[in-house]
């Protein structure tokens, strides 16, 4: 087959920041509300009115994971069919209001269900924010870009951890979870400075509406690339099932089969470790404070590393970067078994935070770029949404251990060795094929290195 034509225009450099800073806003946001409960879960364990088990306490843990489970299956295919800009300030809406209510809830039962309902938005909101990045990103920037954007993520866990270093003492756990409510106030300015995705527009045949949001972000060599509106209005080009069916026929099964599977060993060790990393210092001996720290260190270096790896990503190949860095992780992890001074395990720490959150976000950008545009937020919260089963389990597989008379080392054992597994698995997405018809597209005046749907290695 003949290559295909390709088209480019260039987006300004203000459009871009634009959609990085309302991205970056939501996912801090979350990253707060998901870092949260790890951050209470010791004064949770000493509220002696509820007398939580370690299992339970681990079950807790899920609740909201169950949430995103569902929340990046559905509102991920949603943004794909009704809008990305929607769909992202509707799931920010869900999870900052649901906050309010797990801090209020009287019972463990009605703290559960709050985040669970709030777990739909946090699920949702990933997918989205990461097809809109790499849609307005330069195909050589895009895994920096990426990174750039998700840093809010770990920085909304390191919020968290210092609210439950300075809050908790004064207004206790109900006081920490209060403040994740904050951000609602956000969604006026998101909704005025977040552009729609041209490439859902394009996809719709809303042509005309394409070009005049291209016109206002200053994109002055835009040209549509999608089919002609069809003939009734508000008919969809395609059957909508086709941006579900994409991701599983011959062309990206075995992809889709091997991102599923490092994803979800990536989500067992995000969330197990956020969620358990203070109480198991605390069983190696630490106070309260210094394994706050660990959490801390933890999710400050997986802000830093997802920098650094996007920018080694976009040149060296992400699966070159992701197969490495998920082996640095597991041996970071495993480290900590043994009895060091403090910063040593505090650099441990942050090789797990590296090798854990930092990978695990190179990777949900890579799955957004490997797929061609129309399905892009599709792809991305179907896999995520598989991968919420890890998120599910890391918690739990915590509480087991933690409530079993294994000692706390089996921590660092189990999760270093899903390190390895996700590499593995990594290591076995095959090359991605060019697709008939592309879009390429670059950023800030940049040569185009790659072709958008092509260039992801």
């Amino acid at each position: 087959m003949a290559a295909a034509q390709v088209t480019t225009w260039s987006v300004p450099k203000r459009s871009t920041g634009l959609v990085l800073f309302c991205c970056w806003l939501a996912i801090l946001a979350e990253g707060y509300d998901v870092g949260v409960l790890g951050a209470v879960l010791p004064a949770l364990a000493e509220y002696k009115e509820w007398n939580l088990s370690p299992l339970a306490l681990g079950g807790l843990g899920s609740y909201a994971l169950a949430g995103m489970l569902i929340g990046a299956l559905f509102i991920g295919t949603l943004s794909d069919l009704v809008g990305r800009k929607k769909m992202l300030l509707a799931s920010m809406a869900i999870f900052t209001l649901t906050q309010a209510g797990a801090a209020w809830a009287p019972t463990p039962e009605l703290f559960g269900l709050f985040r669970l309902i709030g777990g739909l938005g946090m699920g949702g909101v990933i997918p989205v924010a990461a097809a809109l990045t790499i849609e307005y990103s330069a195909p050589n920037k895009r895994s920096f870009n990426y990174g750039l954007m998700y840093s809010g993520y770990s920085l909304g866990i390191v919020a968290a951890a210092l609210a439950a270093l300075f809050v908790l003492p004064l207004g206790g756990w109900r006081a920490v979870i209060a403040i994740g409510a904050a951000p609602v106030v956000l969604l006026p300015i998101i909704w005025k400075l977040l552009p729609e995705s041209l490439e859902y527009l394009e996809s719709k045949g809303r042509t005309s509406e394409a070009k005049a949001l291209a016109a206002r972000l200053r994109i002055t060599d835009y040209a549509p690339t999608a089919a002609p509106a069809p003939a009734i209005a508000g008919a969809m080009t395609e059957p909508w099932w086709r941006t579900i069916t994409t991701m599983f026929s011959r062309k990206y099964l075995r992809s889709t089969v091997f991102f599923w599977i490092s994803l979800f060993c990536g989500l067992v060790l995000v969330y197990g470790l956020n969620t358990w990393l203070p109480s198991i210092m605390k069983k190696a001996g630490y106070d309260l404070g210094s394994s706050l720290t660990f959490l801390l260190v933890f999710s400050l270096a997986s802000a830093i590393g997802g920098l650094l790896l996007g920018r080694a990503a976009d040149k060296y190949g992400k699966k070159l970067i992701l197969v490495v860095f998920y082996i640095l992780g597991g041996l970071g992890i495993m480290l900590l078994v043994f009895p060091n001074t403090m910063v040593i395990n505090l650099l441990f720490v942050a090789f797990a935070g590296v090798g854990s959150i930092s990978t695990s976000l190179v990777l949900t950008g890579y799955i957004a770029d490997y797929y061609p545009a129309k399905v892009r937020g599709t792809a991305t919260g179907w896999a995520l949404s598989f991968a919420r089963l890890g998120a599910i389990s890391g918690p739990l597989i915590g509480g087991w251990i933690a409530g079993s008379k294994l000692p706390f080392e089996a921590n660092f054992a189990i999760f270093a060795g899903i390190a390895v597994l996700a590499a593995a698995a990594v290591a076995l997405i095959p090359k991605p094929q060019p697709e008939p018809l592309v879009l390429s597209r670059t950023a800030d005046g940049d040569p185009d290195e790659e072709v958008a749907g092509v260039g992801a290695r």
